[in-house]
């Protein structure tokens, strides 16, 4: 078996462009309505193409009151208020920055906030007493504040450290001041124009160079510079682009689209450590089902999880297909559960991909796969499973191929074909995790690139082989089970054995029997 031994979440060229922008910076009071809509061309002198994609023209630089898109001081966790105002006593400008600020004016809760602010890192370092700095390419400091974590980087850092010589490219706009310029550059080396926005929480201004606000009024992912030039330049943008379209449901702007489909096969480039974790980002946090999706109709299942995409040939599923299947539903009912606040340990879907794969090659009575979600949360007591479900009544979803219509199954036959499920898992688990198993699945698509890549390092596969052990082995000794139904996020976070499991049953059981089926 070759298992992946690269360090898993489970644990947490260079372009030259030649036109020269002249924008200039036009301070305006936008009423609420008016905040999300583009500076009058009258009142601006000058315009130049946008860095981005499409040829579009650009967006006039613009300072939003911050209450006008809805945004409260409130809204910010009190540990990164905290180092703002750690940071802001010291004299230094201190900003939110990036996909934080796009999810506050979109009322969204932010999977997490980063800091950017004018000090340099050792600065930060004297400023508070539990704090490193981690990274050399692109060091940061990670500030601890009681139990939690907020990254702080410095304006300094990032210019110094920018694969891109702006000074080559960029003259400095006429009429704008220092600090406009540098926030303005440092906008210009992020990813997204949703991503490329400022937040200044004491004056409450938002600043929005790129046109971010209006893309975010639009739903649309847009890359800063020419997409084919900005996911050369870092090819994990492909996976934060469908992250990101995923969980907000947002298009891709028309070059952005074309880009990822041309640009699939750079994403090999990636050591397995950053995939899984591009992969927990996209199917731990709440938006798992989209994700899928999304990474389906690029051709990007096919390399990252070549098993699951043979299951979507398999199944004639379409690449733009609307309809819904079993793996998906299985992911839908996980996303319920689950929030950018409120994320799974990535063990729990990988054990769903495995069990789901396991039931697709071998279907099984409605009865078994009940029993064994049973089996699976009161710790292996298999008589307890078997005996409750053989006394459901409710209907399951007829439309899954891989359930086999209900047989009426006696109680001895119902345990041994449990038993047999949970041997068929584990064998799927350890397919999933060789590289000669996942080639033979690529062998399905002779037009993909070749790909062989096993991101699950070894701890990730031993915890999954824990979560379906009890079923194989029997009872555990000294099981508690788990008392009521609410799902305890922190330690389902931490990869609690006994809330994954528990959450595991809960998925599958609502996806096997939904709860608006039509009787």
């Amino acid at each position: 078996m070759a298992i992946s031994t690269a360090f898993g979440y489970s644990c947490r060229p260079y372009i030259s462009l030649r036109c020269p922008l002249r924008l200039c910076l036009h301070q305006v009071r936008l009423s609420c309505a008016a905040a999300m809509e583009t500076i009058d061309e009258a009142e601006n002198q000058r315009n130049s193409e946008r860095i981005g994609g499409d040829g579009q023209k650009a967006s006039q630089w613009k300072k939003l009151n911050s209450a006008d898109l809805g945004i409260r001081s409130s809204m910010i966790p009190r540990p990164t208020r905290a180092v703002l105002n750690g940071l802001k006593r010291k004299g230094f400008e201190v900003y939110l920055v990036g996909g934080c600020v796009r999810d506050l004016i979109l009322r969204k809760t932010p999977k997490d906030f980063d800091i950017i602010t004018s000090a340099e890192l050792k600065e930060v370092m004297r400023t508070f007493s539990r704090c490193e700095i981690i990274g050399k390419r692109f060091p940061i400091c990670h500030v601890h504040i009681g139990d939690n974590i907020v990254e702080v980087s410095s304006f300094s850092t990032c210019g110094r450290n920018s694969r891109r010589d702006f000074s080559l490219v960029f003259e400095k706009p006429v009429g704008c001041n220092e600090k406009d310029y540098i926030r303005w550059r440092n906008c210009l080396k992020r990813d997204f124009t949703i991503n490329g926005l400022m937040f200044d929480p004491y004056a409450k201004l938002i600043y929005d160079y790129i046109g971010g606000v209006e893309d975010i009024r639009k739903a649309k992912v847009r890359t800063i510079i020419p997409a084919s030039f900005s996911l050369t330049e870092d090819c994990a943008r492909i996976l934060r682009a469908i992250r990101i379209g995923a969980r907000l449901q947002f298009r891709f702007a028309k070059d952005t689209a074309l880009s990822v489909k041309k640009l699939t096969s750079s994403i090999l480039r990636l050591d397995r450590g950053r995939l899984l974790m591009e992969m927990n980002y996209m199917l731990a946090y709440g938006s798992a089902e989209s994700s899928l999706r999304l990474l389906w109709r690029f051709g990007l299942l096919e390399i990252l999880l070549p098993i699951q995409a043979a299951y979507f040939v398999d199944s004639g599923f379409r690449r733009r297909d609307k309809r819904s299947n079993m793996l998906l539903s299985i992911f839908s009912s996980l996303d319920k559960c689950l929030a950018p606040d409120r994320p799974c340990h990535s063990s729990l879907w990988v054990a769903l991909l495995v069990f789901h794969r396991a039931l697709f090659d071998h279907p099984s009575d409605p009865s078994v796969v009940a029993a064994f979600c049973l089996a699976v949360n009161n710790g292996g007591d298999l008589s307890e499973a078997s005996d409750i479900a053989k006394r459901i009544t409710r209907r399951h979803d007829t439309n899954f191929v891989e359930l086999l219509e209900p047989q009426d199954l006696d109680f001895d036959s119902l345990v041994a074909e449990v038993k047999h499920l949970a041997a068929l898992v584990q064998d799927t688990l350890a397919n999933m995790t060789d590289e000669y198993s996942v080639s033979r699945a690529m062998a399905q698509y002779p037009k993909a690139p070749y790909s062989d890549i096993v991101f699950i390092p070894l701890a990730l596969y031993l915890k999954v082989c824990k979560i379906f052990e009890c079923v194989r082995a029997g009872k555990e000794r000294g099981f508690v089970p788990k008392q009521g139904s609410k799902i305890h996020h922190e330690l389902l976070a931490l990869g609690s054995l006994q809330e994954v499991r528990h959450v595991f049953a809960r998925v599958v059981f609502d996806a096997l029997y939904p709860i608006d089926l039509k009787q």
